[in-house]
């Protein structure tokens, strides 16, 4: 527990870093737009193509892990979504509550963790996870809201606008055009490779510190009506997630390496990718927030008790 603790720390220090910025007006109202911007546009698809550019596709192909990781996040996204739905949620928020159900913080807590318990042999399942938490959980979440956003056209038009915004869309375009370079049997020259991990490692702190600042503006009040559902996409994410995971790792054969870390990353906490897209949006902002930092809090428990039963 302590050591999933310290790796959460920092978690929180860089949010009340932002938040003592947007409390003192060292960054003003429009920084968080701003900034949010810098992160959709610049650093995720700098992130993105680098990992799937750098990927190794040989030792990247364990088709027993993916499903087990993918397939669960697909569930529990779904279940949240249908919950949504059932209560009449427009889809483009029904497809946010999925995304805070299951997209979780692998880059930033992940490969810390996975090191710290599993060791080295475990980054590259780890690195598995990661890669299908931005490069698909993510892309389908964009899909439904985009979807969701315009589902009020007619069946070819909303096809084609939709289309077109998908195949716009940076986080969606960067890891597919990264991915070429792999499937090509091309390598990432040096100076762009640096340029990636200088770009894409602004990612994760400047998405920590937007929240402190929206934080600063926005503070968490959650009324009663709220706590309802931020609890249960907790619950799905925390509880849900890594209990599907685990159950297919032990019914496709998952190695007891593989099994722990599917597990471990299913049980994370919501990743900060799930707010960046509430701010894009400006939807479901107060909720992909609220949900993000109480179940970090919580996830110093439940991690660790993954981490304890399976690695």
């Amino acid at each position: 527990m302590i050591d999933a603790f310290l790796v959460v720390l920092p978690i929180f220090g860089l949010i009340f870093a932002g938040w003592i910025a947007g409390r003192r007006g060292v960054l003003g109202a429009q920084a968080t737009p701003e900034l949010n911007r810098f992160v959709i546009w610049l650093a995720i698809p700098a992130m993105l193509f680098g990992a799937a550019a750098e990927a190794d596709a040989q030792a990247l192909w364990q088709p027993a892990l993916v499903v087990s990781y993918a397939v669960a996040g697909m569930v529990t996204m779904a279940i949240a979504m249908l919950v949504a739905r059932a209560r009449r949620v427009p889809l483009a928020d029904a497809a946010l509550d999925g995304l805070n159900a299951s997209y979780p913080n692998v880059g930033f807590m992940g490969f810390p963790i996975a090191l710290t318990a599993m060791g080295p042999e475990a980054m590259v399942p780890t690195t598995i996870c990661a890669l299908l938490t931005m490069c698909v959980i993510f892309a389908v979440s964009i899909v439904f809201i985009e979807t969701g956003l315009q589902e009020d056209q007619k069946p070819w038009p909303l096809i084609r606008n939709v289309a077109l915004q998908i195949i716009r869309n940076p986080l969606i375009v960067a890891p597919l055009a990264g991915a070429l370079f792999p499937v090509l049997g091309l390598g990432l020259p040096g100076p762009a490779a640096r340029f990636l991990d200088l770009l894409g490692g602004a990612a994760a702190p400047c998405a920590l510190v937007i929240i402190g600042l929206f934080l600063a503006n926005n503070p968490v009040r959650i009324d009663r009506n709220r706590l309802g559902r931020v609890a249960f996409l907790i619950v799905l994410k925390l509880g849900l997630q890594p209990l599907v995971a685990l159950g297919l790792a032990l019914w496709l054969g998952l190695g007891s390496l593989g099994t722990a870390v599917v597990v471990v990353m299913a049980a994370l906490p919501t990743g900060t990718g799930a707010f960046m897209l509430a701010e894009y949006y400006d939807r479901q902002t107060q909720e992909s927030a609220e949900v993000i930092i109480l179940s970090t809090l919580v996830s110093v428990i439940t991690v660790s008790l993954c981490i304890g039963l399976l690695a």
